[in-house]
Formats: C-alpha cells, structure tokens, sequence
C-alpha cells in the first residue's frame, strides 16, 4: 500500500477535496451532455421522438452497466487512482468527439445550413456516447470508494459526512449544468450558416472533463493510494460457482447440512474470503427490490418533462421551459442534503428513534411512491383541461367560414349558421359512417353538397369561400403540440400564391398551409406577395404566445388592397401551472435524499475492503436495470390516460417496498473491518502455532495430562 503523509483540514482529509471538485466538474460535463442530447437526437440528426427516447434511455443504461468494467479494472489491474485517470482520458476525448460531431460546417460542403452527409454525424456522435459511457461508468464506482479511502479508522462521522457531501457536488454540478448547456444551445453559431450552438454546447462540458482529470492530477500526492488486490470479481464468481455445484453434488442425505450455502466452498478456498462473499452477497439479495426505485426515479427527464409540456410555464414574471423543470430536483437536493443531515436526522435520534440506514430506504421508497401519486393527480387535472381528439372511427370537423356572406352548412342531426370570418365554437364529432351528407348554402344560391372522404381519427377544418367554393383542410395534430410549442397555420385568402416568413421558417401558401410550430413568446411575421402593392405594410407580430396551443392565422384583404390578418383558436393554450408540479419533485426529492445517499454509505460500510469496488459498480447497475424497467414497462403497457401509468408504478414501487421492508428487517448490520481483524488474529495464531512446535506439542501434552 503506498501511503502518503495526510494533511487534515477541519478533521477532513485534505485529498477529499480534489476528489469533490473532480466529482463536480465531471457531473457538470455529464449532466451538461446529457440535458441536451434529446433535442441534439431530434433536431439536428433529425430521429423522431421514440427512436431519439429509445437511444437515450439505452446510453444512460449503459453508463451504469459500464461500472462493472470499472470495477474490475480497477480491483484486479489498475488500481483506483489510475483507473480514475485513464477511463477519464477517455471520457475528455469522448466528450470531445461528441461536440465535434455536431459542428455543421463539419460536411456542409455546399453551405446550405444542412449537414450533407448525416451518417458522419451520426457515426461520430455514437463513437462519442460509447467512449463516454465507458467513462463515466467506469469512474463511477472508483471515486466514491476512493473517497471512502482517504479516512482513517474512527473517522466514520466524518466518512458519512464525506458521502453527503459528495452528492452535493453532484446535484449542484447537474443543477449549474442543466441551466447553463440549454442556454449555450440556444446561442447562434457557425462559420458559414448560423445555427443552434451544439458544438459550444457539448465543447463546455468537455473542457470541463479535462478540469476535472486535471484537478484529480493534481491532488495525487495527497492520496491514500491501496494496491489492486487482484481480480476480485473473477474470484467471487469462482467461490460462488464452486459452492453451487459442490452443494449440488451432495445433495444426498448423506452429507450433513452445512451453516450457509457458501461453506460448500471450503473444500476450495479460505475461510476470510468465503465471508467478505457472505457480507457481499447479503448486501447484493438486498438489492433486488432497489432498481423500481430508479425506474420512478430516472422519469423526471423523460415522462415528467412530457407532462410540463401539457402545462403552463408563467409563474409570476418568470417563463419556465418544460425541460427547465428537471433542475427543481437539483435545487431541491442542494436544500434538503444539508437540512437532513444536520437537523432532521439528529432531531430523529434524539427522539430515541432507531432509524436505521435500511429503514431510510424504505421511507425513500415510500415517498417516491407518494410522488407518482401526486403526479396522478395533477395529471387528471392537466386532462380535464385537454382538448378531445377523436378516437376509432370518429371524425371532428370545424366549419370556418372565410367569405363575405352569412352561411348555412347542414350536417347530420345539426344545422349551423355562421356571419363572414367566424367559425363554430368547437369541433363536433361525428361517426364516420353517418356522415352521409354535409351541405353548404347561403341566402340567394344553390345548395351545395361537400364531397370530401373524412379520415376516421383525424381533426378536419371545413373552409368555406361560398357554396360552391370550399374546400376540407385535414388538420393533423391529434395531440397538443409537443415540448409545450405553438402550432401555427395561415389561410390565405387572396387569389394567388403569398409567401409568410416567421422566425426563420416559410410558408407558401395558395389556400392552407400546414401547422409549423414554434416556442412561447411574441413571434413577428413578413407577408409577401406580388399582388401586394408596395405601400403595404408587410410586417406583422402575433400576439402573446404561450404554451401547447394552436392558431389559424387568415390572410385577407382590406379595402386598400393591403393584408390584414384574423386569427382563430384550434387548440387553447395551456392553463395547469407547472408549480404545480414542485410538489411531485419535493416528494420525489426527498425519497432520493433518505434513499440514494444513505444507499451509497451503506454500500460502502458494508463491504470488506477489498470489495468496496464491486459493491459500488452492484448499486449503479440498480440503477441501469431500473431505466430497462421504463423501457420495458412504458413499452409493452400502453396506457390509454397517462395517470393510470403513473398509478401503476406506485403501486409496483410500493409492493416492492413492503417486500424491501421484510426482507431489512432479517439483515443484521456487520463491521467488516473487525470481522477482517478477528479473522487477522486467527492467521497470526495459526502462523505462530506453524512456526513454533513446542506451542503445538506443549498444549497437547497438557491435554493428556
């Protein structure tokens, strides 16, 4: 073991706050990544949602599937400290290489805005997420634990504390992160077409790694460095094989039982080793029930940040974006940690209140369950303000009358009569099959019946110039615009082609356009058309827009001949309050606050020494196998209303808690470092008795005696 002098610092190791700075600027780097990768997916390799979701939800499974690797790199080769720094060269480049791959300029050989080779992009930005995956999770089990090493026997107060500490780094190196790589995305930039700043976006976060290898550099001579102890992985796995088929071998009545399954391996190896298994394996059965937790928990990026889109972001002056939402979980972490640890938990113990590592779990769980509810809840209440899209064979049909004279259109078991510019209130439902006929007439003129074949399960916009000019518009949108964006069309009613530009994107429109979408806010628009004469005025601005609505914007002319325009609601704007989501994420944050940070201790203060590694990369895969479970769980459960999903994984999260409970309540907490010493005492007896057979003889003669 090379040990180095340690300096203290307020009864701290001073090497602990190389490893929390390192631990913050690689979270930062990380979490920075990682808030924009799903609009990176969608907007700029252009995949759609679902394969975008799918590829997401499959890096962060392996950035906890990689840990294992970590793990045993660092136990049976490297040790911690060069794994740390070597998996974090690794790290910097695959950083590197992911910002590389979303610089434009990179194939736009002709300048046009648009890569023209995306298979480079795409082929350079997979190479990045693998080198990163590698490792992020390869370090992850190490920093901890290297942490954990820095403390000296007795300083377990301090150790506990270190762990708090650590997860602080964490969630404030994600909280500056996700606040500040949004907004470098939204920067303008490029070298020969201006666009959405990925390079800097994803650049930041990789000068960040190459700080935090740097900061972690510097700290080495500070360390408490151990040697690898070898593959320990590879010898457990072995052990527990053996033991197995050596158990299945004597299965006669013949053999007596033994103590514990493990014991079948004595034939093969030593007693010390079969019990730092045993600690390892009772800690790891405990682990079965964890990864439901993470599969509640891993939802804020995905599901939760979907349901902010269906809501409104005002509150007070501020304007929150949906996926700004998730940084409530790390503010909330900065405030709890510190509250939990030097208020709620002594004021527990002073109660006289054995509130034990195991039974924090448990309260997590319970209050991420609760929180699900909660998000039931505001869910039902986001649903009583949605539109109603129609469904099966249904068709919604919306008559919007654009001539000059008052119309009368005539549809099954309804008549309706509308003034020039007006449309009905909303959109009547019919039954595909009954919609025999639709006619159109005004005062003066011939009926005239609508040729037209509905689509079932679509919205469709009846415009009507005069009876015999109309024409069905199918609207596509069977849902509220996504990430909480304005859909907008325009109807032109002029007799030629006009052209609108708004926020960067064009429309050409004859008569109806289709929906383009854009975020809230005041958006100004320039109509042109050859039979606009030049004194108009051409620039127009919508009025406030907020979120998950929709408009139909018409065209048409004044008296001068210049455009004027009239606008009509499709779809209304959000009205549920995102705040109303702080209570779902306070819950959930404070079940991760009694659940995670206590389950990172307790890992490392269960384990024998020389498995703290394995232990650690045991927890990450918790986490790994609970995205499989939303994977899994969102794939094959196709719920019909979002609450219901949510209800559902209450539910399992809470029949997995009363099961985690009884299985706790069996567990009896161990010190592993005096089990080692017992078992040091017996070696030494044992090397003495060897080394000395007098001491051996001598108490037989006695016994004869």
């Amino acid at each position: 073991m090379g040990m180095s002098k340690s300096h203290s610092f307020f009864g701290y190791p001073l090497s602990i706050f190389f490893i929390v700075v390192n631990e913050f600027c690689e979270r930062f780097s990380y979490y920075g990544m990682r808030a924009i990768l799903i609009l990176y997916f969608t907007n700029f390799i252009s995949w759609d949602d679902n394969l975008s979701t799918a590829i997401y939800h499959t890096f962060v499974a392996l950035c906890y599937l990689t840990p294992i690797l970590g793990a045993l790199i660092a136990d049976s080769w490297l040790g911690k400290f060069k794994t740390i720094v070597s998996l974090s060269i690794v790290y910097t480049i695959g950083q590197a290489v992911t910002s590389v791959s979303s610089i434009n300029d990179l194939t736009d050989h002709n300048h046009d805005g648009t890569p023209d080779s995306l298979p480079v992009h795409v082929v350079l930005s997979l190479i990045g997420l693998a080198l990163i995956a590698l490792g992020t999770g390869g370090i992850k089990p190490c920093v901890s634990a290297f942490g954990g090493d820095q403390f000296e026997e007795g300083q377990e107060k301090q150790r506990n504390r270190f762990f708090s500490i650590f997860y602080l780094a964490i969630n404030a190196g994600s909280l500056l992160s996700t606040i500040i790589t949004p907004m470098l995305r939204v920067q303008q930039c490029g070298i020969h077409s201006k666009q959405a700043c990925y390079p800097l976006a994803f650049g930041v976060p990789a000068a960040l790694m190459a700080v935090a290898l740097i900061v972690f550099v510097l700290g080495s001579g500070m360390y408490k460095k151990f040697k690898p102890q070898g593959n320990i992985m590879g010898k457990v796995a072995k052990c527990i094989g053996f033991a197995i088929k050596n158990r299945f071998r004597h299965r006669s009545k013949a053999f007596p039982k033994r103590e514990h399954w493990l014991d079948w391996a004595k034939e093969k190896y030593d007693e010390r080793l079969i019990s730092q298994i045993k600690m390892v394996t009772r800690v790891m059965f405990l682990y079965i029930p964890l990864p439901m937790f993470w599969a509640l928990f891993d939802q804020q990026g995905s599901r939760w940040t979907l349901q902010a889109t269906t809501m409104s972001g005002k509150i007070g002056a501020l304007e929150i974006q949906p996926d700004q939402m998730q940084t409530v979980n790390a503010i909330l972490i900065v405030i709890m940690v510190p509250i939990f640890d030097a208020v709620l938990y002594p004021l527990i113990a002073k109660c006289g209140f054995n509130f034990t590592s195991l039974k924090k779990m448990a309260v997590g769980m319970v209050l991420a369950s609760m929180a699900f509810v909660v998000a039931a809840i505001v869910q039902v209440e986001i649903d009583k303000t949605l539109p109603v899209f129609p469904k099966g064979n249904e068709v919604q049909i919306k008559v919007l009358n654009i001539g000059n004279n008052t119309m009368n259109i005539s549809l099954p078991g309804e008549m309706v009569t509308l003034d020039p510019m007006s449309q009905t209130n909303a959109f009547m439902t019919f039954d595909v099959n009954k919609l025999t006929r639709i006619n159109i007439s005004s005062p003066g003129s011939p009926v005239t019946a609508v040729t037209d074949d509905f689509k079932q399960g679509q919205r469709h916009t009846l415009l009507v110039w005069a009876p015999n000019h109309y024409q069905v518009v199918k609207d596509g949108l069977n849902q509220k615009p996504e990430k909480g964006e304005n859909g907008i069309r325009f109807v032109n009613t002029f007799n030629e082609l006009i052209t609108i530009t708004m926020s960067g994107k064009v429309y050409a429109a004859y008569n109806a356009s289709t929906y383009q979408f854009f975020p809230s806010g005041i958006k100004g628009f320039t109509i042109s058309s050859t039979e606009i004469p030049p004194q108009c005025q051409p620039n127009f601005n919508t009025f406030y827009l907020e979120f998950g609505s929709a408009y139909t914007y018409i065209v048409q002319r004044k008296n001068d001949s210049c455009p004027e325009v009239k606008v009509f609601e499709d779809i209304s704007a959000n009205t549920v309050n995102m705040a109303l989501q702080i209570p779902q994420y306070f819950l959930l944050t404070c079940g991760e606050v009694v659940f995670s940070v206590t389950g990172l201790e307790f890992s490392y203060s269960q384990a024998p020494s020389n498995m703290k590694s394995v232990l650690q990369a045991g927890w990450l895969l918790t986490v790994a196998v609970g995205n499989i479970i939303v994977l899994i769980v969102a794939g094959a459960g196709q719920f019909s209303k979002q609450w219901a999903e949510y209800i559902l994984f209450a539910a399992l999260l809470l029949v997995v808690c009363v099961i985690f409970a009884i299985m706790a309540r069996f567990y009896t907490y161990i010190n592993p470092a005096e089990i080692e010493a017992q078992f040091g005492e017996d070696e030494k007896k044992n090397r003495l008795e060897k080394s000395n057979p007098y001491f051996m003889s001598g108490a037989n003669s006695q016994k004869q005696m």
